[in-house]
């Protein structure tokens, strides 16, 4: 494998500049470091820009509703536990139309590697604020500035119990490619928000402001990312130093191990052509 091998022919969308280009380096260099073949990975998205981006790597891809990317990756996780299953979503369609898939697929565990582009803003809709925006900010929607408070996605995912949870930052491509090299390997959900500008509606979260702010919270080789107490204050960091890397991670039972899904037939193999399941339906009546 290599990165010529995942070229897709559609057209790129995505405005000048747009942090989701970095990402989407990112993820083919993830890909070709974990060498599997286009067949045997599958991308899911929901609705707004970052769900376009399975559309420019040559491997399976569900686009799905908006906030919905979660529950179709699972299904398909469940049904052949032999696929890479990786879900590339935005701050709105996961952590706001999505949330409460969020909440209980972390619960539950699959083994699925979630990226999520957060800009900090609705992107494809043109500007409004997402759960992710900073208080105080102006868009055209909150025109005198966001008043409710961001949602804090990181701390929440370390309060579930989250196995894998991850910043990354779209400037820094070899970076955010190895966490997420590390976010599949990982076995159980992985959570791995990226930071994103958006040039043409996010003026205050912008490649400049991050440059001053972000640093790699590795490099540090006194921190634990497996001590959750210390995963949960590095987590809330925010402003004038924003901590990016692997934050938390713990080892733990996923669902197919739970569910002995690993040990048992595929579910896209089974014959199920020639089922009788009117006696089944009779049970309802």
């Amino acid at each position: 494998m290599n990165i010529n091998d995942l070229k897709s022919n559609d057209e790129i969308a995505w405005c000048p500049g747009c942090g989701d280009f970095g990402i989407l380096n990112a993820c083919k260099k993830a890909l070709v470091a974990i060498d599997r073949q286009p067949k045997d990975i599958l991308f899911v998205s929901g609705i707004g820009q970052a769900a376009k981006l399975p559309h420019y790597i040559r491997c399976n891809c569900f686009n799905g509703l908006h906030g919905r990317a979660l529950p179709a990756a699972v299904g398909a996780k469940i049904a052949n536990h032999n696929l890479t299953v990786i879900v590339t979503t935005g701050d709105g369609d996961c952590y706001g139309e999505g949330g409460n898939h969020l909440l209980h697929n972390i619960r539950r565990n699959v083994d699925i590697t979630v990226i999520v582009c957060n800009n900090q803003i609705y992107g494809l809709t043109k500007g409004q604020a997402s759960p992710t925006t900073d208080l105080g900010y102006e868009t055209k929607v909150q025109v005198d500035g966001v008043i409710l408070e961001p949602l804090h996605p990181l701390e929440m995912a370390i309060a579930l119990g989250c196995g894998f949870v991850a910043r990354g930052y779209s400037a820094d491509s070899e970076h955010l490619s190895w966490l997420i090299t590390e976010g599949i390997k990982h076995k159980g959900f992985s959570l791995i928000d990226v930071l994103q500008p958006c040039v043409s509606f996010n003026k205050k979260n912008t490649y400049e402001w991050y440059a001053k702010r972000v640093y790699k919270v590795n490099a540090d080789a006194s921190y634990n990312p497996q001590d959750k107490a210390a995963a949960y204050q590095k987590a809330a960091e925010w402003g004038e130093r924003i901590p990016i890397g692997l934050i938390y991670r713990q080892e733990k039972k996923t669902y197919e191990d739970r569910r002995g899904l690993n040990e048992s037939n595929l579910l896209i193999d089974e014959d199920i052509k020639d089922m009788d399941i009117r006696k089944e339906l009779g049970e309802f009546f």
